[in-house]
């Protein structure tokens, strides 16, 4: 195996919009910098569970369905 192929993995400083703050580890910058993300942990997706559904009125969704809608696939026997 190659010698020194592995990016340095190190600790940091993980802060959100909202002054929260934690420690991860990660290949980004040197030991103990700090990363300053752009995302609100109370609101984004990734930290709420993600609870996007499917809302589709009149859009791509029942245009699609509207005009395949009678297609079915070809079920072997």
């Amino acid at each position: 195996m190659k010698q020194n192929t592995h990016p340095n993995y190190h600790l940091i400083k993980v802060v959100m919009t909202d002054k929260t703050e934690y420690v991860t580890r990660s290949t980004y910058g040197a030991e103990g910098d700090t990363l300053n993300l752009d995302i609100d942990p109370n609101t984004h997706p990734a930290w709420t569970g993600g609870s996007a559904q499917l809302m589709d009125r009149g859009g791509r969704l029942s245009r699609f369905t509207t005009r395949f809608g009678g297609i079915a696939a070809a079920v072997k026997k």
